[in-house]
């Protein structure tokens, strides 16, 4: 499976991503505001990567994990992860520093989306953000959803201190 937009390529992530995926995935600084990230070794990417690779493997994947590949290089990830109903899902992304502020995040996302839509059925998306997560909530206006709720109990993996969290959402009715 490939999906294509004018820049780039999102296709399944794979372990021979193993080194690109570690590259953004264990940068503290890019995943300051991550629940699930920083991957604190290869080992913990790794794994996350054959977990994603096995899901591939299935005929009805239960979520998706793309690769974001701009110019021949793997840049980044994007993922949907539906619900039981499978007509509403969320959206997540993660983009490496080098590549940020030109809009990868927002075009990868956008992509997914159409493709979840058009090929999944999937009518309602949502995504979640820390409150000072400000480039997260742009790409999430980008994308046209709407704050949707702000609530607390958000635990940012590189933090034991209990965070404030937006949810975002659009219909595509």
């Amino acid at each position: 499976m490939k999906i294509k937009t004018e820049r780039l390529i999102l296709r399944p992530i794979c372990t021979k991503d193993l080194e690109t995926t570690h590259a953004y995935a264990s940068d503290r600084e890019n995943c300051r505001f991550m629940v699930f990230l920083p991957k604190l070794s290869e080992d913990e990417t790794l794994e996350f990567l054959r977990c994603a690779e096995e899901e591939w493997s299935k005929p009805k994947p239960g979520y998706y994990e793309l690769a974001v590949v701009y110019e021949g290089r793997h840049i980044g990830g994007v993922s949907l992860y539906p619900d039981d109903t499978r007509t509403s899902a969320e959206i997540g992304w993660i983009i490496h520093p080098g590549y940020h502020k030109q809009g990868f995040g927002s075009e990868a996302a956008s992509a997914l989306m159409g493709f979840a839509f058009k090929e999944l059925g999937i009518k309602h998306f949502y995504a979640h953000c820390d409150t000072e997560n400000t480039a997260s909530r742009r790409v999430m206006e980008k994308l046209g959803m709407t704050l949707t709720e702000e609530h607390g109990g958000r635990k940012n993996r590189l933090s034991d201190e209990e965070r404030r969290e937006y949810q975002y959402e659009i219909s595509m009715i």
